[in-house]
């Protein structure tokens, strides 16, 4: 199979885009030029391969495959082992864009020193070039930090903290709420985080937090002030069974066609149009006249005898 053979020559694919492996700081080079940043989660080598070919900026392997992958109602449920067996599989896959990995809830809620030993294995073991953890865990943050590790800080609506927050609510409503958030993420940048996440926040907020942010904010359902966006892969797509969000865009139904590909598939195999003469395999004509011969000649008596025989 060709699905691990990458692209020969310097550019992604047919983009042209050049392959210039994406860091923490190029991104926030970028925030200083006021180049706009893209993002989007990653599951699998397939989906990764095609995104990184596409020029995508950062690929954040996220936790909310518990949802979108696994089933699941919320992200709450996906394990360290899960998050690192997906994370090996999307690194795999990519070129130039920058992996993170979502710590999955858990990993992190203890102690400093078991949050770090946990961050130590998504890099070590899974390849992951920075961490994402939610909340404003400023000692955590300096600790990866201090650990070489770099960390994307995310704040807002916060998907592990749905029983606290008692749903998907936007957050920072209030001038109190919105005030502590941009202190939360000054905090962050100021602890050592490389990027903020600010996720389900009202856009006045969001775009005052990134004029005063020294590193580059990454919106979702956070208006178009932030210096990149990111959406949920199969959201992007119209692969999930949901309605989407208010602040979701389908660039494709993809939904639907792979639906529609599949009941052809099932359409043709019931009236056996599938596989056709010129999709199968056959004897070189020799080999066929042969066989044939032999089949042939094998029949009745001398057929059970040689079936005997061949036991």
């Amino acid at each position: 199979m060709s699905v691990t053979n990458f692209p020969v020559g310097s550019s992604s694919a047919s983009t042209g885009i050049p392959i210039t492996k994406v860091t923490v700081p190029a991104l926030v080079e970028m925030k200083r030029q006021g180049k706009p940043i893209s993002a989007l989660t990653a599951y699998d080598y397939s989906s990764s391969r095609l995104a990184d070919e596409a020029g995508i900026d950062l690929l954040l392997v996220g936790d909310s495959l518990a949802m979108v992958v696994l089933g699941h109602e919320n992200t709450l449920a996906i394990t360290v082992d899960e998050m690192l067996h997906h994370t090996r599989a999307v690194r795999r896959a990519v070129r130039r864009a920058l992996v993170v990995a979502d710590m999955p809830f858990g990993s992190y809620h203890g102690t400093v020193a078991e949050g770090l030993a946990n961050a130590v294995r998504f890099v070590k073991e899974a390849g992951a070039e920075a961490v994402k953890i939610e909340g404003p865990r400023f000692e955590l943050v300096r600790a990866l930090t201090e650990a070489e590790i770099p960390v994307v800080g995310h704040l807002g609506l916060t998907p592990q903290s749905i029983h606290r927050m008692g749903g998907y609510r936007v957050q920072g409503r209030t001038a109190e709420s919105a005030s502590r958030l941009k202190a939360d993420a000054l905090a962050l940048a100021e602890a050592g985080a490389g990027l903020v996440v600010l996720e389900g926040i009202p856009r006045e907020v969001a775009a005052e937090i990134t004029s005063e942010l020294p590193v580059p904010t990454i919106g979702i359902g956070a208006g178009p002030d932030c210096d990149g966006q990111i959406l949920v892969f199969h959201d992007l797509l119209g692969l999930t069974f949901a309605p989407a969000a208010k602040f979701v865009r389908r660039y494709a139904d993809a939904g639907e066609l792979i639906r529609g590909a599949i009941e052809r598939y099932r359409e043709d195999v019931e009236r056996r149009a599938f596989p056709s003469d010129e999709e199968s395999y056959h004897l070189a004509p020799a080999v066929r006249r042969e066989f044939e011969d032999r089949a042939s000649s094998v029949s009745g008596h001398d057929f059970s005898r040689a079936a005997n025989a061949a036991k």
